[in-house]
């Protein structure tokens, strides 16, 4: 109980995003998002099975914007959350001020937290962050080959790395009761005073 105490506060901080996110949400799409997602937007099928809580994680997450990889060993000795998601999906676009609140109120130091944006045309990918920069997020881009490896069929599709690089977590689809619980079995992998005031 006592480790969770620090992490009230940013319940309250995720919950203030959660209306926040509206903002994003109608600045992220100038034109109506589709109700489907595009066809080169679909994940590939998983080449195998999605890895099971407790397994080493996939390593390759993607592409940063320079085009180099970016690996999930990159960060090892600190926890990492990895979330795929695409900008036509409204759940993704409430979900992702939530978890830059989170990176910004626990700081990096402590925890990364990283958006894997899911096979989009690299001119969608660019004008999402582009309409969003106040977004405090690690974007990388995956062509598909992470969503297998991970198992991902669906966004927003949210992991969680402990610091020894094995996968601990894992959360499909977005609710406001999901995020309270992710960040309830996240604040154990946190140093006792981790969670700040955001912007402190």
């Amino acid at each position: 109980m006592r480790r969770l105490r620090p992490l009230a506060g940013l319940l309250v901080a995720l919950a203030c995003a959660g209306v926040y996110s509206s903002t994003y949400a109608g600045t992220s799409a100038q034109t109506p998002a589709p109700a489907a997602p595009p066809a080169a937007a679909q994940p590939a099928r998983a080449a195998s099975a999605a890895p099971a809580l407790g397994d080493p994680a996939p390593d390759f997450l993607g592409l940063d914007r320079s085009g180099r990889p970016v690996k999930v060993s990159d960060y090892r000795g600190k926890p990492v959350v990895i979330s795929f998601w695409a900008g036509w999906c409204a759940p993704c676009r409430r979900e992702l001020p939530m978890l830059s609140t989170l990176q910004r109120s626990v700081g990096r130091e402590h925890l990364q937290v990283i958006a894997v944006n899911l096979n989009e045309p690299r001119h969608d990918y660019e004008e999402f962050l582009r309409l969003n920069p106040d977004l405090d997020l690690d974007f990388i881009r995956d062509p598909g080959s992470a969503a297998r490896y991970y198992g991902v069929r669906t966004v927003p599709n949210l992991f969680v790395v402990d610091r020894d690089g094995k996968l601990v977590q894992a959360h499909r689809g977005y609710s406001p009761e999901k995020i309270e619980q992710f960040v309830r079995e996240l604040a154990p992998l946190l140093p006792p005073r981790a969670a700040r005031k955001p912007g402190g």
